[in-house]
């Protein structure tokens, strides 16, 4: 198989944690007998050093005429010290998912049986869990409008707006998750405060009694979630949430694993998709070969097999990644007495495929 992949590297930690999903990239090819073509572009606060743009349009073709995209992460702490900054490096995030019309972000958590006590969660909560966070990407309050500040610059404010149409589309990706898995999505929201959430659950009702009468459906309030997501993490199957609650969700569920840098991620729209780790640039750590890049790889794998197919590839990436997990060839995140560095985990979970 040929397989033309974008691969945006970004900022901070980006380049490097790329750098070792494509060596497994490179390893699955081998041992397959794959064709993956890379081809690079800018994103974030290195594009706007390069031109003044977060999300070019150079870059943006070449999205679009690539088979699927590998995203490393984006953020500078340059722009996090100046908040009168106009253009800024998450802005070419959401312009990507947007042009890219890529509206549901797939988010897996289940912890390794090895690490849960790594996880500062009681290991009894921990062992056995095994969800989904669906979240809403392309609108919400990140999208909203009108956004901004009054002229006197002592108020701000921002518009959290949801169509019928947007929420229809993402409760079909958490159903459709939900009867490949254990038939059970929770919808979190804050009905009993905000009108769109009311609005979330009338049209998630409606889609489960018409076209998912097999599959529980549930509601929680967010803040509730979050506890229970600490509390009772098994009690979750498919988590369905807009745009804002499933950024922080999914990053709280970081704890479950022992580390976010675990996590990996997938975002569809009707004609592309993209695959990135859930953590951020993690500017403190770039350069200096402590990264951990699992969740990338993982991301890599989720791409094999949601855009490609691979189901077997995939798994063996996993598979790969496991060993590499219970052997505590670790970056130190998870073992802060790990001896081990980004490079060498990667080339381990490389070396483990190619031997087969």
């Amino acid at each position: 198989m040929k397989k033309h992949i974008a691969v945006l590297p970004g900022d901070g930690i980006g380049p490097e944690i790329i750098a070792q999903a494509v060596r497994v990239l490179d390893a699955v090819a081998e041992r397959f007998g794959h064709e993956f073509e890379y081809e690079y572009a800018s994103i974030g606060a290195c594009a706007i050093d390069e031109c003044g743009e977060p999300y070019p349009e150079a870059t943006h073709d070449v999205c679009m005429n690539a088979d699927a995209i590998l995203f490393g992460a984006i953020g500078d702490p340059k722009y996090d010290r100046d908040p009168s900054a106009k253009v800024r490096p998450e802005q070419g995030l959401l312009k990507m998912r947007k042009t890219l019309g890529l509206y549901a972000n797939i988010r897996p958590v289940k912890p390794y049986d090895s690490l849960l006590s790594a996880s500062p969660l009681k290991n009894e909560l921990v062992a056995g869990s095994d969800f989904v966070v669906v979240r809403e990407l392309t609108g919400g309050i990140y999208f909203g409008e009108p956004r901004g500040r009054n002229e006197a610059g002592d108020k701000a404010f921002d518009s959290c707006v949801y169509s019928k149409a947007e929420i229809e589309s993402v409760a079909h990706v958490a159903f459709g998750y939900a009867r490949r898995r254990r038939g059970k999505v929770t919808l979190v929201d804050k009905a009993n405060v905000l009108a769109t959430s009311r609005l979330w659950r009338e049209t998630v009702t409606a889609i489960h009694k018409a076209e998912y009468p097999d599959i529980a459906l549930d509601f929680m309030y967010v803040d509730n979630a979050a506890m229970k997501m600490v509390s009772n993490p098994r009690d979750f199957d498919v988590i369905l949430t807009e745009n804002m609650f499933g950024d922080i969700l999914s990053d709280v569920s970081g704890v479950i694993n022992g580390s976010i840098g675990l996590l990996p991620s997938a975002s569809f729209g009707d004609s592309r998709a993209l695959f990135e780790p859930i953590h951020g640039s993690y500017p403190q750590a770039a350069g200096k070969d402590i990264a951990n890049p699992i969740a990338t790889i993982l991301s890599a794998a989720m791409m094999l097999e949601d855009s490609f197919g691979l189901s077997q590839e995939a798994a063996v990436i996993s598979e790969a990644c496991a060993d590499a997990i219970a052997k505590g060839i670790i970056t130190e995140d998870i073992r802060p007495s790990s001896p081990y560095g980004t490079k060498t985990v990667g080339s381990y979970i490389a070396e483990y495929i190619l031997q087969g």
